[in-house]
């Protein structure tokens, strides 16, 4: 069980559920470790400054990281966190390992169209 205070996301069916009924989405899969902490430390500070996203996490090690994995746009990743971002059902954005505010700000604003 990841230690965050975002929702988890446990199952497949909670997977698709969100991406479907959540018009933004960032999904952060992954570990309790240092490349994948500082993602949802800065995850839960973001919440509150972009309501309009729904921001989700899943651990990697668990069977619904299997939802993540199969997309065409994860198979290269070789690093954690694997970081997602949904515009309305679809996979707009997909990025792998460490990410700062700036890089995660950026998605956030570009192609989720989330900022105020």
């Amino acid at each position: 069980m990841l230690e965050t205070n975002l929702t988890h996301l446990a199952s497949e069916e909670d997977f698709q559920k969100t991406i479907r009924e959540q018009d933004n989405v960032m999904i952060c899969c992954g570990r309790m470790g240092p490349m994948c902490i500082p993602v949802y430390d800065l995850m839960e500070r973001l919440e509150q400054k972009y309501p309009k996203v729904a921001f989700r996490d899943m651990e990697f090690d668990a069977p619904v990281s299997n939802a993540v994995r199969r997309l065409p746009q994860t198979r290269s990743f070789r690093s954690l966190p694997f970081v997602l971002y949904f515009r309305k059902g679809e996979l707009v954005e997909a990025r792998s390992g460490l990410q700062n505010k700036q890089q995660v700000t950026e998605v956030l604003d570009g192609a989720l169209g989330a900022s105020e």
